[in-house]
């Protein structure tokens, strides 16, 4: 017999997996690795009813898929065509994965890599203001608003942490990021929840290279570690998402109140993982708009 959520899920995946890749109308890169791109998309629509006319709000999207190097931009790439269709500049960053074998003894690809991921991240960051004005004029970087699916929804929030990671990070900038916001979409936002739960195989602690370097490096990654921010941060969730569980976003909505700042949850009833990121469902339109708050 099947687990009717189950077969929810697969026929969500395979819809939001059925859109052919949008290519960009440019492209940069933010270091001498193939994987350090970001895909820029022109605003190819209105801006909103009220919204200030002039350059566009820039989007900043990082994809999911685990950490994992199967997964890579060109799958968000309809969302990035989705909000630019919405009047968004938008930029669709790569980052370095795990690798695609995996550890010995391991029965999957490998979530990840430390310090790689993280050094990616942050250097797309630092460098998209000069990206974005060379390759999009279109884009207003004095708006920016950052966002990420699932495990692209953990490196949307952490972006948007560094100016709270433990003195001496590498990843720690001087300031705060001059964000607008993020939005994070069914993120891994509680690494010691998503672990409990076993989020896509354990990829959190993959992603800080095994157990045994868990609690060194869960300062310098764990979003629910890293707060408040002082960021504008909104948490779009699916009630029925068996990939990453409400339960996550829960605790990292409540790890934030308990530091003294307020985090906005979105529930979505009937919605699992990937309706978030397909262009053909309501739930996708819910995250433009959330993006639309912060950004216009």
């Amino acid at each position: 017999m099947t687990d009717p959520a189950v077969e929810r899920d697969a026929a969500e995946s395979a819809s939001a997996f059925s859109h052919p890749p949008v290519e960009p109308d440019a492209t940069r890169a933010y270091g001498e690795h193939p994987d350090q791109v970001v895909d820029f998309y022109a605003p190819r629509g209105d801006a909103p009813p009220g919204a200030t006319l002039g350059p566009a709000p820039l989007v900043v999207v990082l994809h999911g898929g685990a950490w994992r190097a199967p997964y890579d931009r060109r799958h968000i790439t309809p969302l990035a065509d989705f909000l630019a269709r919405k009047g968004f500049a938008v930029a669709n960053v790569e980052y370095r994965r795990g690798g695609s074998l995996p550890h010995q003894g391991g029965d999957g690809p490998v979530a990840g890599r430390w310090p790689e991921t993280f050094d990616d991240v942050a250097a797309a960051m630092d460098a998209l203001p000069r990206l974005a004005a060379e390759a999009l004029p279109q884009a207003d970087v004095r708006r920016t608003v950052v966002t990420g699916h699932s495990a692209g929804g953990h490196l949307a929030l952490w972006a948007a942490a560094r100016h709270v990671l433990p003195a001496g990070s590498p990843w720690r900038p001087a300031t705060p990021p001059p964000l607008r916001g993020v939005v994070a979409l069914a993120p891994i936002a509680d690494f010691t929840v998503a672990e409990e739960l076993g989020v896509c195989g354990g990829a959190s602690a993959q992603l800080l290279g095994g157990e045994r370097y868990w609690d060194e490096r869960l300062p310098y990654a764990d979003p629910a570690a890293l707060l408040p921010t002082g960021i504008a941060t909104a948490v779009v969730q699916g009630r029925d998402d068996i990939v990453v569980p409400e339960e996550v976003a829960e605790a990292y909505v409540a790890a934030a109140a308990k530091a003294g700042e307020l985090v906005g949850l979105t529930l979505l009833d009937g919605v699992g993982h990937f309706p978030l990121i397909d262009p053909a469902a309501d739930a996708c339109a819910v995250v433009a708009e959330e993006i639309s708050q912060l950004a216009w």
